[in-house]
């Protein structure tokens, strides 16, 4: 029971701060998290180590939680190496899909096309987070599942940003469209239009670095400032 309630706290936890309902560069404590996810000390504090082992949150001896601010030159760099890792995936799972994973995308793509122009980010977020894991389980290699989930994370609260402030309904609908193309290239096995959907996809977040430069608020990419 520990272990699922701190599963549940991660789960917790990770969207407030992929949403920026914790807003980056904010200062926290244990006991405010403890309350905003309606759990206890226990999970929350395991939850909170996993999140600082992956760079989202900076534990402060005697001062409390730091959520991490968005360092847009750190995931520019990061970038390239979630291209690498994602191409791979994606190749991996149109070798290795079995028939239930396939039905689940098939799934997921049909909601892609039915809500391509109802879906706020929100929801998008939730889809793109059942993509992510239906890839990394159809791989099968929990060494990439380890790596790619909080970069994946990384880059999903970027997105957010832009899409809320920038991006618009537009930029949510280009981005539906590329995760649709990667989720009909798996489906038909077609390995090679895979991996152009990946890198299709990572070139549209790359593009996407480039307004958030020089057009975003920086007091959004860290309160702390």
């Amino acid at each position: 029971m520990g272990e699922s309630l701190a599963v549940v706290a991660y789960d917790r936890i990770e969207d407030l701060i992929v949403h920026c309902r914790v807003a980056p560069g904010a200062s926290m404590t244990t006991s405010a998290l403890q309350d905003l996810v309606q759990l206890g000390r226990t999970p929350v504090h395991q939850a909170v180590r996993r999140l600082a082992a992956e760079t989202l949150i900076r534990i402060r001896p005697r001062d409390g939680l730091q959520i991490s601010p968005i360092d847009l030159q750190r995931d520019r760099r990061l970038l390239q190496l979630r291209r690498e890792m994602d191409r791979f995936v994606a190749e991996l799972a149109t070798e290795k899909l079995d028939a239930n994973q396939r039905n689940r995308l098939l799934r997921l793509g049909a909601v892609f096309r039915e809500r391509r122009r109802a879906m706020d980010v929100a929801e998008f977020n939730t889809y793109d987070r059942q993509l992510d894991a239906i890839l990394l389980d159809a791989a099968a290699e929990p060494f990439l599942d380890r790596t790619l989930r909080p970069l994946h994370t990384i880059f999903r609260r970027v997105g957010h940003v832009h899409l809320t402030h920038l991006g618009g309904a537009t930029g949510l609908s280009r981005t539906i469209d590329r995760h649709l193309a990667l989720v009909v290239a798996v489906v038909d096995r077609n390995t090679r239009g895979a991996k152009v959907a990946s890198d299709a996809l990572i070139d549209f977040v790359q593009a996407n670095f480039d307004s958030l430069e020089g057009a975003i608020d920086p007091a959004l990419l860290d309160a702390g400032q």
